[in-house]
């Protein structure tokens, strides 16, 4: 595979592909794009580890996708060459694109063009509580027969009979969802079992045909968390792997490396025992876990999502030996009548009550409190880079991660770190910048530092409000003003509400209505914060003055406090971490501003600490492409001027 001919015949295919078939079908040449794809597939045939910051507007997607398609291609006669790629993303949204979008294009000029002999074959893996039981779908109609039922809901419900996917169905009310999936313990002898679409599903994903699995990076680790424990993995046999949204695997990791225990949680637990008819084990465990709950409650509900170190209390040493003391006590002796999932569930609750009991220093033990103030049992892995290393990297599988917003400052290190990938010899870094002119269709306004505005004060709010009314008037509406705190974003709004000539929306957490109607808006202005930092796409001018309100550092937590613990000074901290991890949120918000190569727009940062001479201003610069900046609101109002047709000023 690796001799010289074969090499130079594989890269010969990625100029034919990106400079005249697909051309042919549309797309552009770009030479970011036809780069990205040399250095992908290089990676994949010398075996490396690709890190690929890729811009906005490359279409990274096609590059590793290309990329793969021909490694296979090439390879097809070995064992190791018949085995498929694993595609791991974050999104359900990019899955969903890559099988019904990128994947049949590719597949239909590859044939036609008689690079490949069949058409490229891919399917989506997800966890088994993604999809319907068929058995327990019909108990369910049954159940819901003769009563009053939301008619979106019952309208959902039925609709399963055709639809197995469960991502695929709206309107599903979450008791139904959980009523209706595929129980974690599939029994063997259930009569249904070889027939049931479920299974059905399983045996297509199972097929030598299937030449890219898709799957999201939760999925990816549990596979290789049941490699680890010599369990049946979850995912084929695999030659390669594509980690695309790679900045998410961090978040993933922590997810699938650490554990929770909520209010929620044990409800569903003693449901689950009373279901069963064990009624008075139910109300016991429940009695106690209330217990335990209100040892941790607040005094007064905090104003945003919070997380506090744990700290054990006599009280809540009381009412954690209670709990565990019960949990034993009833498995024990529920063990010879209760389901295996049930017993999983009362054993996996014990599991991490007990952390908690003995403060267990493999863990970053802490409480997450909700804006209602109900807390939840957290612990975090302190050994995630390590664990992510014997989970993917030691495999010496080729794999390409790639993203957007990859590495921060130019630098790869702080990603490399938190990925287990420091001291891997295979890692190989490449910067793909995005072929879009910011220069010429951007604006990047820093207004001068006010004079005695501290950052969470009223003159700061009142700031905030003037600067962003200006900012909107001046771009006719057509703003997304991102916010890092909910609560700064009520008060700004609560300010500004009644003086703004144009409709004025608000996104709270899972808004996604609000988004729509910002969309289909002409003029109108969002405030948003949270996950529309990322993963939100506005292109045209629907966004054509984007206005980042604070630096987007992270709030201090346990986790941040564990880790500032492994750096010998603050500021060595704050140079290694903090501002390389602002400096890719603020990328990140960025990016909902230019989507196409003739988006136009003013990015405004109003955070007095990114002004000339102020603290961070380096840092934003070297986040950001290369952009004219302005100090002046007229500067703004001449560029949207110029830039924007006499329509854009009728709506």
């Amino acid at each position: 595979m690796n001799t010289p001919s074969l090499k130079g015949q594989v890269h010969e295919e990625i100029e034919k592909i990106f400079r005249t078939l697909l051309p042919r079908n549309g797309l552009a040449v770009r030479e970011e794009q036809v780069t990205l794809c040399h250095i992908m597939l290089d990676a994949l045939l010398k075996n490396n580890i690709a890190l690929c910051d890729a811009g906005v507007g490359i279409g990274k997607t096609y590059a590793y996708l290309t990329g793969c398609i021909l490694l296979r291609k090439n390879a097809p006669h070995s064992a190791v060459g018949s085995l498929p790629v694993v595609v791991s993303t974050s999104s359900i949204a990019l899955q969903d694109a890559i099988i019904e979008e990128y994947i049949p294009f590719l597949s239909r000029i590859f044939l036609e063009n008689h690079i490949i002999q069949k058409p490229i074959r891919a399917i989506v893996r997800k966890g088994k509580e993604r999809f319907v039981c068929d058995v327990r779908l019909a108990q369910r109609l049954e159940a819901v027969k003769d009563k009053k039922k939301n008619i979106e809901q019952l309208e959902a419900l039925l609709s399963l009979r055709t639809y197995h996917d469960l991502d695929a169905v709206t309107g599903l009310s979450g008791f139904d969802r959980r009523q209706v999936c595929v129980p974690k313990f599939c029994e063997k002898s259930c009569q249904q079992r070889s027939l049931c679409r479920y299974h059905q599903y399983l045996k297509e994903a199972k097929s030598a045909e299937i030449s890219i699995q898709i799957c999201n990076h939760n999925y990816l680790l549990a596979d290789a968390a049941h490699r680890l424990q010599a369990l049946h993995p979850l995912l084929n046999d695999y030659q390669a792997l594509v980690i695309d949204e790679a900045h998410k695997l961090p978040d993933a990791a922590r997810q699938m490396y650490g554990q929770s225990l909520s209010a929620e949680d044990f409800r569903e637990i003693c449901d689950l025992l009373a279901k069963e008819k064990h009624i008075l084990a139910a109300q016991q465990l429940n009695e106690k876990f209330s217990a335990l709950m209100r040892s941790m409650c607040r005094d007064e509900p905090p104003e945003e999502d919070r997380r506090t170190a744990f700290v054990l209390t006599p009280d809540r040493i009381t009412a954690l030996r209670d709990c565990l003391f019960l949990l034993r006590q009833t498995q024990k002796q529920l063990a010879p009548y209760l389901p295996r999932w049930i017993s999983y569930r009362l054993g996996a609750a014990e599991n991490i009550l007990n952390l908690f009991f003995t403060m267990d220093r493999k863990y970053i033990l802490y409480i997450q409190y909700d804006r209602a103030g109900t807390p939840s049992l957290c612990a975090a892995s302190r050994e995630i880079p390590k664990q992510l290393n014997q989970a993917l990297w030691l495999k010496n599988i080729p794999a390409i991660l790639t993203s957007g917003t990859l590495m921060a400052g130019g630098s790869f290190d702080r990603p490399q770190k938190i990925m287990g990938l420091s001291e891997n010899q295979r890692v190989e870094n490449f910067i793909a910048a995005s072929p879009f002119n910011y220069e010429e269709n951007c604006l990047l306004y820093i207004p001068d530092s006010p004079l005695n505005v501290q950052i969470g004060s009223e003159k700061e709010v009142e700031y905030l409000a003037e600067q962003i009314c200006r900012l909107v008037e001046a771009a006719h509406g057509h703003t997304l003003v991102l916010f890092t705190s909910y609560a700064l974003m009520g008060a700004v709004y609560n300010q500004v509400k009644d003086r703004l000539p144009f409709p004025l929306l608000e996104v709270w957490r899972h808004s996604s209505d609000m988004i729509h109607k910002f969309k289909h808006s002409n003029n109108a202005v969002l405030f948003a914060a949270g996950s529309c930092w990322e993963g939100v796409d506005f292109p045209g001018d629907m966004v054509s003055s984007l206005i980042i309100v604070r630096l987007p550092f992270s709030v201090p937590n346990p986790l941040s406090e564990a880790e500032r613990e492994q750096y010998p000074s603050l500021q060595d901290y704050i140079r290694a971490v903090i501002i390389p991890d602002m400096q890719v949120k603020l990328r990140q918000g960025f990016g909902r501003a230019i989507r196409t190569e003739t988006d136009t727009c003013v990015i405004s940062i109003l955070d007095h600490r990114a002004a000339p001479g102020e603290r961070y201003h380096q840092a934003v610069l070297e986040a950001l492409p290369n952009l004219r900046i302005t100090r002046k609101i007229k500067e703004v109002e001449e560029f949207i001027r110029a830039k924007k047709s006499s329509d854009y000023f009728l709506s």
